[in-house]
């Protein structure tokens, strides 16, 4: 038996380990594995419990759950959202109030703006400068790291959502012009983002594993009971997850860069795994497909540091806690919104 995948984060129970058991005992939650007993865990010590995959819940656990108002969510072995059980008492109708409110007032969207930018300026920054200090600094290189230090000073201090948009784009459009002297395979060249279609294979790579930490985002905020569409940075669009996308801000360098670098630079991905359309587009192949998501697959099994937890946690379920945190914020269980920063 490998070692089990059960964690409690901010009082939910997320349990990845396939064939694991989760039962009633008395008040607690008692999890198997294999026939054998791996945790038990008091019930008032949760407020949900989350699954993975091929993980079986008793029918007395979920009676008791739901009696309790104590939410149970299902998502497949890749993390897409599947269902929720809510009692008859649920807190989500006054979640998703709460989130609509936070919407109408421009001082909360101006925060929550404010902070998801936060997140990303400084994310982005660690990856500028991790490249800077493996390969040295090239002029684009040094001016984009000049300029995400200068808008991490200046975000503090706008007051306008326009302003935060505005500070993120000229970050974004610095970043983009120095990640060419961070892909470091000739036959892969990038000479700036683009999104529809990408037109080169690096393009390809990043708008692919954009998708993947969107589809993520979008199952963390249902599994919590948010409205994906519902967003503060970016505008409302119908079947647009503007909150999933306020999210992936976030996440996307560390998390969509550094594996698009890495399967480039270490030749993971080769120009075989690209096909040219029509029109100039440039896709994955089905082959290539399978390698970015088999190694972000295996990149989500790994842990990091959260700043909020003294251990450290599966990748795969940092979009999990950060659509918990932004739904205490919401419910005014916080000051701010807590954007993730790795240690």
């Amino acid at each position: 038996m490998g070692r089990p995948s059960v964690t409690t984060l901010l009082n939910t129970l997320f349990v990845q380990s396939q064939g694991a058991y989760l039962r009633l005992d008395h008040d607690t939650v008692r999890i198997e594995i294999d026939g054998q007993p791996v945790r038990q865990i008091p019930l008032h010590h949760l407020d949900g419990i989350s699954v993975f995959g091929n993980v079986l819940i008793s029918t007395a656990l979920l009676h008791r759950c739901a009696e309790d108002g104590r939410s149970v969510t299902w998502f497949d072995t890749h993390g897409q959202f599947r269902a929720r059980l809510n009692g008859p008492i649920s807190g989500n109708v006054l979640l998703r109030r709460a989130q609509h409110s936070a919407l109408d007032d421009p001082e909360r969207t101006r925060a929550l703006a404010s902070q998801f930018v936060h997140g990303k300026l400084r994310n982005a920054l660690s990856v500028l400068q991790r490249a800077n200090r493996e390969y040295g600094g090239g002029p684009l290189l040094e001016a984009a790291i000049r300029e995400h230090r200068n808008a991490l000073r200046l975000l503090p201090s706008v007051q306008t959502l326009d302003e935060i948009r505005g500070i993120e784009g000229v970050a974004a459009t610095s970043y983009f012009a120095a990640f060419s002297e961070l892909v470091r395979a000739g036959d892969l060249p990038f000479s700036g983002r683009t999104r529809r279609p990408p037109r080169d294979p690096v393009n390809a790579v990043l708008s692919f594993a954009y998708s993947l930490v969107t589809r993520d985002s979008i199952a963390a905020l249902e599994g919590v009971g948010l409205d994906p569409q519902i967003g503060y940075l970016h505008a409302l669009r119908p079947g647009r997850p503007a909150l999933a996308l306020d999210l992936v801000e976030e996440l996307r360098p560390w998390l969509a860069d550094r594996l698009c670098l890495t399967l480039i630079n270490r030749r993971q991905l080769t120009p075989r795994n690209f096909e040219s359309r029509p029109g100039g587009a440039v896709h994955l192949t089905e082959e290539g497909r399978r390698e970015v998501i088999t190694a972000y697959q295996r990149r989500k099994q790994e842990t990091i540091s959260h700043p909020l937890f003294k251990s450290p946690i599966p990748i795969g379920l940092v979009p999990h806690v950060q659509a918990r945190l932004l739904a205490r914020y919401l419910r005014d269980d916080l000051p701010l919104y807590p954007p993730f920063l790795p240690k």
